[in-house]
């Protein structure tokens, strides 16, 4: 992505920065179709992205200026295509998303206040309307580029014309194959959790509010937002769940749903266009000491048995692990960002990356306890390292993927530009004359 598209955390933090912009004078500095640019806006920009310690050769404050000017362009085309909507929900998830980012930067709530010298309840005020911009914006530069393809041909022809300079350095890769274990949870604890949650259903029948309950109980991250999960399509969900809250009605409560994530209830927000937005209230069964250790040692005895060639780990993949999406294939993790089976140490959770960068090829791992990142479950697991693929400049045979992928953004970015051009001369632009002399990256802003 070029420069001039802005980064959520740039966005949002100018617009919920203080101190230094209380003392901005306002004034609008540019329209963009119906859409207008503060002088605070680029001020507060400013600040942020000096504070980061980002540097420009040219002029940092046009320069922003011209990434708000696009973002501006794309917001105001989006506006006019009917198929391209915002929803107060999509809102929200963002805004808990970007929020839940900024907790893990500052630690706490207060921390969060403190630095933004606001209420929470401000700071989500003040970002509504910069997230649905910028959801609109997303949603128009995909439109954009969603019929641009490249074919092996185009790939071939561009990677021949690159020079030594332009041809990307692929870092060190690594294919793995694994197995998991889930620990084995006590009958008495599932009866425990159902036993709770029927306790929690009756107290909500009874006049108890769903989401109050859920901000106390429920051990989803949906928790502080009352349990909502907002829109979602049938695919998008566990099936259990999905057939349950399909079926819901009015404001029923589900009875106890068991999912891959442990067990539910369920209450229907709303229903359209075959999506349904819940709440719900997430519970999940404690493991004991002894079934982590019971299911540790079982993995570890199997580990033993593939490096005594008493049984491939392939065969033992299939036969014995709890991954549903490795184990009809030998094991072999897939990396989803490229649908291939190598990774960059980035692209494996934490807890893999800990152990293959210090595995020999073929080498068995002995069993670690993680995450599985698809239910939240806790597992243990296995890893065997496949292949290693040290870092290398690419290259047709062995990078083609890669090659492709790199190709198809910078085609994409052309389309982009040749948009931006294009409707400039379309749109009522206005640029205040502070401003004449930027040097912008496309012409025909000033007119």
């Amino acid at each position: 992505m070029t420069r001039f598209f802005l980064t959520t955390m740039l966005l949002l933090a100018m617009l919920t920065a203080t101190n230094a912009q209380d003392k901005v004078v306002d004034q609008i500095v540019a329209v963009v179709g119906g859409n207008i640019i503060l002088k605070s806006d680029i001020e507060n920009m400013h600040i942020n992205q000096q504070a980061q310690g980002i540097t420009s050769e040219g002029d940092m404050k046009c320069e922003i200026l011209e990434d708000f000017l696009i973002n501006k362009l794309l917001v105001a085309e989006a506006e006019l295509d009917t198929l391209i909507t915002v929803t107060p929900s999509q809102v929200n998830q963002q805004m808990d998303g970007q929020l839940q980012m900024y907790l893990q930067h500052f630690g706490t709530e207060a921390a969060v206040e403190a630095y933004f010298n606001k209420p929470i309840a401000s700071i989500k005020a003040d970002m509504q309307d910069a997230i649905r911009e910028q959801l609109l914006s997303q949603q128009m530069r995909s439109k954009i580029v969603e019929n641009v393809t490249v074919t092996p041909s185009e790939v071939r022809y561009n990677y021949r014309n690159l020079t030594k300079e332009e041809i990307p350095t692929i870092p060190t890769q690594y294919e793995y194959a694994q197995i998991t274990v889930q620990p084995k949870v006590d009958i008495e604890e599932e009866n425990r959790v159902k036993a709770k949650l029927r306790e929690i259903k009756k107290r909500i029948e009874n006049g108890s509010s769903f989401a109050a309950m859920a901000v106390i109980y429920s051990e989803g991250p949906s928790a502080k937002d009352g349990g909502v999960i907002g829109y979602s399509g049938r695919a998008q969900l566990d099936a259990a769940y999905a057939s349950a809250a399909f079926n819901l009605k009015g404001d029923k409560v589900s009875n106890v749903v068991k999912s891959a994530f442990g067990y539910h209830i369920i209450q229907l927000v709303d229903k359209k266009a075959g999506k349904v937005n819940t709440r719900h209230i997430l519970m999940k069964p404690k493991i004991s000491v002894e079934a982590k250790e019971e299911a540790y040692n079982r993995l570890d005895s199997l580990a033993n048995l593939i490096r005594k060639d008493e049984i491939a780990f392939e065969q033992a993949a299939q036969m014995f692990s709890y991954d549903k999406n490795t184990r009809n294939n030998g094991g072999v993790a897939i990396n989803t960002n490229t649908m291939s089976s190598k990774f960059a140490i980035e692209e494996v959770d934490a807890d893999v990356s800990k152990v293959i960068t210090k595995m020999n090829l073929n080498e068995i791992s002995d069993p670690f306890e993680t995450i599985d990142m698809e239910n939240q479950q806790q597992v243990y697991k296995i890893i065997k390292l496949v292949n290693k693929i040290d870092s290398h400049k690419a290259d047709l045979q062995n990078d083609y993927q890669t090659l492709a992928e790199m190709y198809l953004a910078k085609k994409k970015e052309q389309v982009l530009q040749e948009w931006i051009s294009e409707r400039q001369s379309q749109t009522y632009i206005r640029i205040d004359r502070t401003y004449a002399n930027c040097n912008f990256n496309f012409e025909n802003w000033i007119k």
